[in-house]
C-alpha cells in the first residue's frame, strides 16, 4: 500500500525543498518506486531535478485526475519520478479553497508507487490543506536557527484541525532539523530546545549547513548524485534510513 508524506513547514527557508528533493532520492536509490510531488508553484522540487519550464504538471492533474498519470514524468534518478509544479499552479490557491480533496483524488488515481513524497508550499493555505487531507504523515524541517519553533503553533493548529474534520489517521512522522551549524552555540542551544519540546518525533539525522547541499539544485541533481561524499550526502541517506524505519510502523 502507497505512503503519502507531505514534508511541510510554513516558514519559507527552512529546507523543505532540500530535503524533499534528497529524501525522494535517497528512497528511491533504496529500490522503492517514489513520486515526488511539486506542490510549491514556485517550482523549486522541479527545477532541482531538471524540470524547468515544463508545460504541464500538477495544475492539469489536479483538473483532470482521472488522466493524472499523463502528467507524471521519470526523473534521471533510478525509481524516482516526478509530478511537477507549473506557473499556473498559482492560480489553484483559489480554486482550491473548498475542494480539500483534489490532491487526494490526484494520488487515488495514480497506482504502483511505494512512497508519495509532496513538498507543500510555504503557507497555511489550500494547497496546504490538501497536502494534509491527502497525506499520510508528515515531516516538519525546522533550520537550526533562534526563531526555529516560531509559527509551528499555526502548523500544529492546523494538523489538528484537518485531523479533526477530514483526516483522522494523518500524523506527524517526525522533525528534523536542517542547516545545523555545530560550531555555533546558538545551534546547539536550538536542537536541545527542540528536542525538548518534541521528544522522539525529532529524527537523530540531523542535516548540516553544507556548501554542496546549496550547489546542488544548480546542476539539477540531488545531493546523492552531485556530491555522493559529502557531509550532506551522508546526512540525508541517514534521514532516509530513519524516514523508512518510522513508515513502516505506521
Amino acid at each position: 500500500m502507497t505512503k503519502v508524506l507531505g514534508v511541510v513547514n510554513q516558514k519559507g527557508g527552512v529546507g523543505k525543498t532540500t530535503t524533499a528533493i534528497n529524501l525522494s532520492a535517497y528512497l528511491a536509490a533504496g529500490g522503492r518506486r517514489v513520486l515526488l510531488v511539486d506542490m510549491d508553484a514556485q517550482g523549486n522540487a522541479s527545477s532541482g531535478l531538471g524540470l524547468r519550464g515544463v508545460e504541464t504538471g500538477l495544475y492539469q492533474a489536479l483538473n483532470d485526475p482521472q488522466h493524472a498519470a499523463e502528467y507524471v514524468v521519470e526523473t534521471s534518478q533510478p525509481g524516482l519520478w516526478l509530478l511537477p509544479a507549473t506557473p499556473d499552479l498559482a492560480g489553484a490557491s483559489v480554486e482550491l479553497a473548498d475542494q480539500p480533496d483534489a490532491l487526494k483524488a490526484v494520488l487515488d488515481g495514480l497506482g504502483g508507487y511505494d512512497l508519495v513524497v509532496i513538498d507543500a508550499p510555504p503557507s497555511l493555505g489550500p494547497l496546504t490543506v490538501n497536502v494534509l487531507r491527502a497525506a499520510d504523515a508528515l515531516i516538519i524541517p525546522l533550520q537550526t536557527e533562534y526563531y526555529a519553533l516560531e509559527g509551528l503553533a499555526g502548523l500544529t493548529d492546523t494538523v489538528e484541525r484537518v485531523r479533526q474534520a477530514l483526516n483522522p489517521g494523518l500524523r506527524i512522522l517526525g522533525v528534523a532539523l536542517t542547516m545545523f551549524d555545530g560550531r555555533t552555540n546558538l545551534a546547539q542551544e536550538v536542537e536541545q530546545n527542540v528536542r525538548g519540546h518534541f521528544g522522539e518525533l525529532v529524527f537523530w539525522s540531523v542535516i548540516p549547513r553544507n556548501v554542496r547541499l546549496s550547489e546542488a539544485p544548480s546542476y539539477a541533481k540531488p545531493i546523492g548524485a552531485f556530491a555522493p561524499l559529502s557531509a550532506g550526502a551522508a546526512a540525508y541517506k541517514r534521514l532516509a534510513e530513519e524516514v523508512m524505519q518510522r513508515v513502516e510502523k505506521i
